[in-house]
């Protein structure tokens, strides 16, 4: 059967170069030779971070340090910011932790404004703020830089921020705007397969998670700190998610990372011409868009699931159908990772074709 090409927005193409390094021979996780490789991939992470911190390699989805940020870090209440799914979601989980928690929700397609946060921080009842900085399910990117700014009024809130579908693809100096703990995971603008989480902590949220006495051991911010000073993980690590990403960290500095944030925005440009051409709309609001996907609103009402199994037919790709509540109603398009202006504008080629049933 020939390769189905993921258009979609996560788990995307990864690269055959990125394959074979995740195929290298296994060494000993406690071995001086593992210890070389995580070593030897610090230095780049904390550049791509915009971090002096370590960086650590957790062998889980992001949503596993997702949760083990709420465990580490929740004393008093957590304001889980919502605007799609997956922010959506955060709440549920900060409950099921057993932690205060309250959402500051938005309609889906609208982005987490600075003023409506500085609203619910200045009543004093949190501790924490999560989110979501490019929402996934609805291609809404929130104001970062902004909202920070906001949290740094608050000395005592510390600022989880999931980046896993903008890490890479645009700048997110974490040490300058202040975030608490950065985290990302393979399987989006990293190009590469699920299975690997990538987090970074400031010293307040070490601080913090060194005062919780039910913080748990396998997302323990404490263990993971003490075993990187030896370029070790607390727990047995896929070491072939390391190789690839040793790989692809060579990759992303051989491109060079302004070159590489530019080439997302531009093919991010070429899906919304596309996009203004066959007369459909945007989901989220212009000045708030993904520079990593696009979520197309179905304005013409189009049968979505028929266009994209033309597709599948036809040029053996697929894009996303839309998510959740809003299948059907958009679809998106992703242009993360390794994708070129060649490949993107092959796709919309083959778009323009399918749409024509």
């Amino acid at each position: 059967m020939p390769h189905t090409k993921l258009f979609i927005p996560g788990p995307i193409e990864v690269s055959q170069k990125t394959f074979a390094a995740f195929c290298k021979p296994m060494i000993g996780h406690r071995s001086n030779d593992f210890k070389k490789l995580y070593a030897s991939i610090q230095p780049q992470l904390q550049t791509l971070f915009g971090t002096k911190q370590p960086v650590f390699l957790s062998t889980s989805s992001a949503w596993g340090v997702m949760e083990g940020a709420i465990r580490n870090l929740v004393v008093k209440k957590v304001l889980n910011c919502m605007c799609g799914a997956f922010s959506d979601k955060w709440l549920d989980v900060s409950q099921r932790c057993g932690k205060q928690a309250e959402g500051l929700k938005v309609e889906w397609g609208q982005p987490i404004l600075p003023e409506a946060l500085d609203a619910k921080l200045a009543t004093g009842e949190f501790d924490t703020v999560t989110l979501i900085h490019n929402e996934t399910s609805t291609g809404v990117m929130s104001p970062l830089k902004e909202l920070c700014a906001v949290v740094k009024k608050y000395p005592d809130v510390l600022l989880i921020v999931d980046s896993v579908s903008s890490f890479s693809a645009v700048p997110i100096p974490m040490d300058e705007l202040g975030i608490d703990v950065l985290l990302t995971g393979s399987q989006k603008a990293l190009a590469m397969p699920p299975g690997l989480a990538i987090f970074a902590c400031s010293e307040r949220a070490f601080e913090r998670a060194a005062t919780m006495k039910d913080r748990g051991y396998y997302f323990d911010f404490i263990e993971f700190k003490k075993n990187q000073a030896d370029d070790m993980t607390p727990s047995t690590p896929s070491i072939a998610h390391i190789y690839a990403l040793q790989s692809k960290l060579e990759d992303i500095f051989a491109e060079g990372i302004e070159a590489r944030h530019a080439r997302h925005a531009k093919l991010n440009a070429l899906v919304a011409d596309w996009v203004v051409r066959n007369g459909f709309e945007f989901f989220a609001p212009e000045g708030y868009r993904s520079k990593s996907l696009t979520c197309v609103k179905n304005n013409k009402e189009i049968d979505v699931a028929a266009m994209n199994a033309r597709l599948k037919e036809r040029y053996h790709a697929v894009i996303d159908g839309g998510y959740g509540k809003l299948k059907g109603k958009t679809f998106r398009i992703s242009n993360m990772g390794d994708e070129t202006e060649q490949t993107i504008s092959e796709l919309l080629g083959w778009l323009d074709d399918c749409l024509k049933g």
